[in-house]
């Protein structure tokens, strides 16, 4: 397989007028194969993070404020194959009866969904989706509120095409971000 791959990147080479013997591409074909592993490894399964909540209140102090959690982000446009980038907001309310997460692991689902040929807007759904499953397991109770709010640029737009460059801002919003103004309110007061 990887030297199918390496002979189809070398194929790619010379269609956009390139020569793969050329001295500093020889070992292109091999050095974008290992990159493509590292960069799409969000197609592997088994390196899906595995998502810890713990019980709120198990340490004696009940949290019913809001937890936010901020970040940087690298993915690729399925349409183009490049990149787009930029930051991350997430932000939950624990119910008292619910589970906490730890925030490291928001920032390794971020990354392993980013690692694939992506839209945004799926991006920040199946985020949320995943960390919205993960805090309502039984025996906890869901979360009051859960947001993520993500913003970048995409050079499909900025190198290519009308060439401006420019933001997408996304977001998912449950529970309480989606029902009561005051706590969207709250949420972008805090991120800002």
């Amino acid at each position: 397989m990887k030297e199918n791959t390496e002979a189809l990147i070398k194929l790619i080479l010379k269609e956009i007028g390139e020569d793969p013997k050329r001295e500093g591409l020889i070992d292109t074909p091999r050095r974008v194969v290992q990159m493509w592993k590292e960069v799409f490894r969000g197609y592997n399964p088994d390196l899906k993070p595995k998502i810890s909540v713990f019980s709120n209140g198990k340490d004696g102090i009940f949290y019913d404020q809001m937890i936010i959690d901020t970040g940087d982000f690298y993915s690729h446009c399925e349409h183009h194959m490049v990149p787009f980038f930029g930051r991350y907001w997430f932000a939950y309310l624990p119910s008292k009866n619910g589970a906490i997460i730890g925030l490291s692991k928001v920032a390794r689902l971020v990354d392993y969904h980013s690692a694939k040929l992506q839209i945004q807007e799926r991006l920040v759904y199946d985020i949320v989706n995943d960390i919205w499953r993960a805090l309502s397991a039984p025996p906890f109770k869901p979360p009051l509120g859960m947001a993520l709010i993500m913003e970048a640029e995409h050079l499909c737009k900025t190198m290519r095409g009308v060439k401006k460059k420019g933001v997408m801002r996304t977001s998912n919003m449950k529970g309480v971000f989606m029902t009561k103004p005051e706590a969207r309110q709250e949420l972008m007061q805090l991120i800002k």
